[in-house]
């Protein structure tokens, strides 16, 4: 009797738990990666010759809710045609009765491997000012994330900056805006069914996301009373991430620490009452903007000595130069006066 190594072994538990692509336009390439309820392969379409993310669901879907939430995302990504926001192609079924959609197969790394090679603070937050972009864009069209952090971040190889995984997102209102296309019909909803419609409703008390990213009502199952500042609060944490994670950054001041108006921004972000958070993300973000131009910033309320040093900063070039001369000037006169 021969016996199979234990990388024999593996090989065939991988191929058999391959899925079966045969009747779609797809051929499968290599598995990706996987999540709590689905795989991502890579696979190429043979029609238009190119290669794509398959997302598919591995539990078993006896109801049918598993097709109505892989379909759901879909159709979430749908309504969010944005350069940050990964588009979807297609949707179906597979012939074991498992659903799929297919998406832009994204090339590159996670924001928490790709901050590791940013040193600069003001690197880290051009990239945070473009996770700001996508995120608004995505407020304005009624699409709350709820599962903002570094994991469901990806940078491209081109520096494109991409917010991933909608998949517990939530539909604040049903009715897209007057010049938003609707989704696709032919995505496997049934007729009866509105494409914008949330298929899936929560439950109270539901909690969805990822602790130390969570704002406290998220926390606390408060499905209901969710909005935008949900996401604000998460990107409060994520920018707390990239300002003060642990990594050696270097600051526009030059220290290794976060400036006190860039964590000011963060705790306003974060703050307990969504009362108290920025009404929304493009105030956020123009609150960073005005940090990175050297500008005072809504949530830092600077003293005098502050004010002083940050305009000290902001005109450096031009002060140096004016000192020069001064101090040229100064030595020419007591030149001629010798």
């Amino acid at each position: 009797m021969n016996w199979l190594s234990d990388e024999a072994i593996s090989r065939l538990q991988l191929a058999s738990a391959l899925p079966d692509l045969g009747g779609t336009r797809y051929r499968l390439v290599e598995r990706v990666g996987s999540g709590g309820m689905g795989t991502v392969y890579l696979a190429e379409d043979s029609i238009l010759r190119r290669r794509v993310a398959l997302k598919i669901f591995d539990l078993p879907d006896e109801q049918g809710e598993l097709r109505a939430r892989l379909l759901r995302e879909a159709h979430v990504l749908a309504r969010l045609e944005h350069p940050g926001i990964v588009p979807v192609h297609d949707a179906g079924t597979l012939a074991d009765g498992r659903v799929f959609y297919a998406m832009k197969f994204v090339q590159g790394e996670r924001l928490d491997e790709h901050v590791k090679r940013l040193d600069a603070l003001s690197d880290r937050l051009r990239v945070f000012q473009r996770i700001c972009e996508a995120v608004a864009f995505a407020h304005a069209r009624g699409i709350l994330h709820r599962d903002l952090k570094p994991e469901n971040i990806m940078v491209g190889p081109f520096g494109e900056v991409l917010v991933m995984d909608w998949g517990v997102a939530k539909i604040l209102r049903d009715a897209p805006a007057a010049n938003e296309q609707e989704p696709p019909q032919d995505m496997g909803l049934p007729r009866n069914t509105a494409p914008h419609a949330d298929p899936l409703k929560t439950a109270h008390g539901t909690i969805l996301g990822t602790p130390g990213y969570m704002a406290p009502e998220q926390a606390r199952g408060e499905v209901d009373s969710l909005d935008e500042r949900a996401d604000i609060y998460s990107l409060g944490a994520l920018l707390k991430f990239l300002s003060g994670s642990g990594e050696p950054v270097r600051t526009l001041e030059g220290s290794e620490s976060a400036p006190k108006a860039v964590a000011a921004i963060s705790a306003t972000a974060m703050a307990k009452e969504p009362s108290s958070r920025y009404a929304s993300v493009s105030d956020m973000a123009q609150d960073v903007s005005r940090y990175l131009d050297g500008l005072s910033v809504s949530a830092y309320p600077e003293n005098v000595v502050e004010r002083a040093a940050r305009l000290a900063y902001r005109y450096r070039v031009a002060i140096g130069l004016v000192l020069a001369y001064l101090v040229v000037r100064t030595l020419l006169l007591l030149w001629f006066r010798r």
